[in-house]
């Protein structure tokens, strides 16, 4: 015969399990997270009934610190019928350190025109600064190149009356003047490039809150992600291929430029990927539900690589980066400008909806709103994007007319404005390479915003960039009228484009 208290504990179990709250693990502030993950990485571990119907980690209101990313692994993944959800309550926040500060030096405001660039000798000549500028430490020269930024840290200033020679720390100085493309331009179409002078207070900081690595079946809900650093400039600098991809290794092929595959190409380019405050790769069915990200240093969400995913309801204010980012940008290892068939698989089956985003691209101007490489199935839908430095919406990567992979991706319905604040040579939607049965519909696009350091008129509402191929562009509209054909920016578009008003 069982004892009273076997009855009343399988009495229990029953009813947790009839009522769904079995699996639910509550973590106060102050509270470790990782520790909740562990318990509940336990029961998926040991079978427990509690699994049934999935586990809840509950974060209280309140802040979160993190000393190191939470990382979750393959033995943390759920079923379609039992996920792990990572829920948050009312002002929720998981955070790290706080964003890196800045003080620009000079100009005062906005940026000054340089006067020289110079490859051969590794030089940037500018107006000489005032004297208390010329003698401070630790300074950073911030250099605007069309779509584009470089961080270079200083070497020396050499002040040669009304003129100053400046060199550069390695390896951004090799990077800079190594890499034809892009660089400042002197005596462009509105002028030469320009720079700015500044210091950092803060030096290094938490990077990343959260790596969800090989895991499936997770939902992040009603959570604020909040304060990280970015690193990378001040051990490194910061020199750019194209939307905030940091160059490792980069040259002009002087002899004989051209490879089978593009007999035009000069340069030769490797990348690595920005740090992001949340990291998905080598996962599926990861979503992200009602969320805020802010007060971020660099990416704030990647999407490296994943077999269905949800992006829906979230807010992004104050990246310093990108602030959706997805797909992969054949980093190193590969050569970035080679045509890849395969990296397309990698991120597939990806919607991302009913987002806002504003004051992205804070920290690097050549970052975007929502950048997506090599992907496919990808729908981005109903999100509003305002107040970025470079492009808008970003779709695809390689610059070729070659099979990519890519094929399937819908931008729809999205109101995009108040973009290319600083940068040109950019698009409120921005395309790339052969994109078969993909499509750019019913979106709202307002015309660039005037960037006052441009040294060219290349922005756009909507810009089929290098060999853009396979897309269908229709009823998309900016000032309240249909966006004409001859509005829409091409470079060297493919054959099989339909437009319709």
């Amino acid at each position: 015969m069982m004892r009273t208290s076997q009855i009343i504990l399988l009495f229990a179990a029953a009813f947790f399990c009839a009522t769904g709250r079995a699996g639910e693990i509550a973590v106060h502030e102050g509270e470790s997270i990782h520790d909740a993950l562990r318990q509940a990485r336990e029961w998926r571990r040991t079978g427990d009934a509690r699994c049934e119907g999935g586990i809840t980690i509950t974060l209280n209101g309140g802040r979160h610190y993190m000393q190191e990313p939470l990382f979750l692994r393959p033995e943390d993944s759920g079923t379609a019928e039992s996920p792990t959800i990572i829920r948050g309550t009312i002002q929720t926040v998981i955070c790290g350190d706080t964003r890196q500060q800045h003080t620009q030096l000079w100009p005062k405001e906005g940026m000054e025109r340089m006067l020289d660039f110079n490859p051969a000798s590794r030089t940037i000549t500018i107006p000489t600064p005032p004297e208390g500028v010329l003698g401070t430490k630790g300074l950073e020269m911030v250099v605007h190149q069309r779509w584009a930024i470089a961080i270079l840290r200083v070497k020396e200033m050499k002040v040669m009356g009304d003129r100053t020679v400046v060199t550069f720390l390695e390896p951004e100085s090799r990077l800079e003047f190594e890499h034809p493309w892009p660089q400042p331009v002197i005596g462009g179409e509105k002028g030469s490039s320009s720079f700015l002078l500044r210091t950092t207070e803060q030096r290094q900081g938490l990077e990343q809150l959260v790596l969800v690595d090989g895991a499936h079946h997770i939902i992040f809900e009603g959570i604020t992600f909040e304060n990280t650093c970015w690193n990378r400039p001040l051990q490194k600098g910061h020199v750019t291929l194209q939307g905030g991809f940091p160059l490792v290794d980069a040259y002009k092929l002087k002899e004989n430029p051209g490879l089978p595959w593009d007999s035009g190409l000069e340069n030769q380019a490797w990348i690595e990927r920005p740090v992001s405050a949340v990291t998905v790769r080598n996962a599926k069915h990861v979503d992200f539900l009602r969320c805020r990200f802010q007060h971020l240093g660099a990416t704030a969400l990647d999407f490296e690589s994943i077999d269905h995913g949800l992006i829906e309801g979230c807010a992004f204010e104050d990246i310093g980066g990108t602030a959706v980012m997805a797909g992969s940008f054949a980093e190193s290892p590969l050569e970035v400008h080679r045509p890849y068939e395969h990296l397309a698989d990698r991120c597939t089956g990806l919607v991302i909806r009913n987002n806002v985003i504003h004051n992205a691209t804070c920290e690097d101007w050549g970052a975007v709103a929502v950048g997506c490489g090599y992907v496919k199935n990808t729908t981005i839908e109903h999100n509003t994007v305002s107040h970025v430095n470079y492009s808008g919406i970003c779709v695809g990567w390689g610059w070729t007319p070659k099979p990519t992979g890519m094929e399937n991706n819908h931008i729809i319905n999205n109101k995009v404005s108040d973009y290319a604040r600083q940068l040109y040579d950019a698009g409120g939607i921005y395309t790339l390479s052969c994109q078969p049965g993909s499509s750019i519909a019913g979106n709202d696009i307002a015309q660039p915003f005037p960037a006052p350091y441009a040294t060219n008129d290349r922005g756009f509402c909507i810009y089929l960039d290098a060999r853009t191929d396979g897309y269908s562009i229709t009823h998309n509209k900016t000032e309240g009228r249909p966006i004409r054909r001859d509005e829409i920016g091409d470079n060297q578009p493919g054959p099989n484009l339909l437009f319709q008003p």
